[in-house]
């Protein structure tokens, strides 16, 4: 959206239709908006791919939806995380598009159709689907073809052998996993694609919070396993999308 904007801004300005100072007021907008709670990054589109996104928690419903409607407005797109039900209901009000995502309080609306690359993202137990979902809407929205399995940790690792033809179709496959977080080395060690790992907060009292599940994936024997934060299935999902959009081949 914002590159056709930019692309009818300028043809006004080379046609004459508008003037140079109009063209830097509206300038101004395009890149950065300041609607008072936040300065809404619409440049964003145009450097990465993809609209800023609204991290919902800590942020007030006004808040959110002042944001978002502008977002929305600016590119037609919009990724919300760690949202609830009323700020759902709000955001809907603006776009009767928008869809909820319960189990990961995910808010999208819009998105493209042509989907490019294919991200398998993997869950180690039910516990662990919040995080995966949330991986999983994030690299679906930005643009990627998605395939999830779940409930296949390493407890009951044979289950995750039947997914193999999944796992060999993939470009890049995010894991999600906590207590342990053995699942992203079994995985690394299974295929040749990039493997993000995901620890997540899912644990007993020793899990520390997703401390060692995180530890446990930084310090994985398998080569090639990237990981993120805990519970960070938006960053993950983010980076699988980015590695689907590479080229196959970059010319230097």
């Amino acid at each position: 959206m914002i590159e056709k904007n930019l692309e009818k801004l300028l043809s006004g300005v080379y046609r004459k239709k508008i003037t140079p100072q109009d063209a830097m007021e509206k300038l101004k907008v395009m890149m950065a908006e300041d609607i008072g709670v936040a300065s809404v990054d619409h440049h964003r589109h145009a450097r990465q791919g993809f609209p800023e996104v609204i991290y919902c928690a800590g942020k007030t419903e006004d808040e959110v939806a002042a944001i978002a409607r502008t977002i929305i407005k600016t590119s037609g797109t919009l990724l919300a995380t760690r949202a609830n039900e009323k700020i759902y209901t709000r955001i809907r009000k603006i776009d009767k598009s928008a869809i909820f995502h319960p189990r990961s309080g995910a808010i999208t609306v819009g998105g493209g159709k042509i989907k490019t690359g294919e991200a398998l993202v993997i869950s180690a137990g039910t516990s662990d689907m919040p995080v995966a979902e949330e991986a999983a809407v994030t690299a679906d929205i930005m643009g990627s073809r998605v395939q999830t399995v779940h409930d296949v940790g390493v407890a009951g690792i044979h289950r995750l052998f039947s997914h193999m033809e999944k796992l060999e179709s993939a470009r890049v496959v995010v894991v999600v996993a906590g207590m342990d977080g053995a699942l992203a080395s079994v995985v690394g060690g299974l295929t040749s694609r990039p493997v993000i790992g995901v620890p997540t907060s899912v644990g007993y009292g020793a899990a520390m919070g997703g401390l060692s599940a995180l530890l446990a994936m930084l310090n994985s024997c398998s080569s090639g396993v990237a990981v993120m934060n805990i519970d960070n299935g938006f960053g993950a999902g983010a980076l699988a999308h980015k590695i689907n959009t590479l080229p196959e081949k970059i010319s230097r």
